[in-house]
């Protein structure tokens, strides 16, 4: 069973910041290319942003400019930085390996004055 565990989520104001953290298994980060996913309440789940093994990231339209993905893969672990953060963006956030059917149990954000 790989277990990925997501962690960082909480309240915050409009235009403040948060950064989730996803433990990932070595043996799956160092293979996968690891997405970080929002699910707004009655919505599906999106991609927001993308990091390969190598380092190439990616970002949906609706945070470019606005999150950032990273790994440390000494430390076996994925991050997305959240800065000027919107009410929109309230919503679960899950980490998933690209093309596993591996899921963590989300962390919660919720933006809101």
């Amino acid at each position: 069973q790989v277990q990925l565990v997501e962690s960082g989520g909480g309240l915050v104001q409009p235009g403040g910041s948060l950064r989730l953290s996803c433990a990932v298994p070595k043996s799956i980060l160092r293979l996968n290319v690891m997405g970080w996913y929002h699910q707004a309440p009655g919505d599906d789940r999106e991609s927001v942003a993308t990091i390969t093994p190598v380092g190439s990231k990616s970002y949906s339209d609706s945070v470019k400019g606005r999150f950032t993905i990273s790994r440390d893969n000494d430390r076996s672990i994925v991050y997305l930085q959240m800065d000027s953060l919107k009410p929109e963006d309230t919503g679960v956030y899950y980490c998933h390996p690209i093309s596993t059917r591996f899921w963590g149990q989300g962390t919660q954000v919720t933006v809101s004055s």
